[in-house]
């Protein structure tokens, strides 16, 4: 079955940089769409970021858009999100998310069990 695994979370200062990485396995990897999103107990969940299959078409969540990069290797089956200049309202659970499709518009449908930021001074 899907299964994908994240990891690469911790605390950080505002300011810093932190890359999250998903192990993904169970299917296959290299013709379906991948997100990231967030989720927070105050603001709740949030997207951040998608790629399509073949990594050419991706987009942001405007409050990430310039300081967070999406990236993938599907040789090594393995999402990523590059997260610099962070701020305090960054901090969250990050989920990785399968979409149904190859492309950026499919609708979520498996996700991983999420990774800790924590960005304090």
């Amino acid at each position: 079955q899907v299964q994908l695994v994240e990891s690469g979370g911790g605390l950080v200062q505002p300011g810093g940089s932190l890359r999250l990485s998903c192990a993904a396995s169970g299917f296959n990897f290299k013709i379906f769409g991948m997100s990231w999103f967030r989720q927070t107990p105050g603001k709740g969940i949030e997207w951040v970021s998608s790629i399509s299959n073949g990594g050419y078409q991706k987009t942001y969540a405007d409050s990430v858009q310039g300081r967070f990069t999406i990236s993938r290797d599907n040789a090594k089956e393995t999402l990523y999100l590059e997260m610099n200049s962070l701020k305090f309202e960054d901090a969250a659970v990050y989920y990785c998310a399968k979409l149904s499709g190859a492309t950026i518009s499919g609708r979520i449908d498996s996700r991983g069990q999420g990774t800790q930021v924590t960005v304090s001074a």
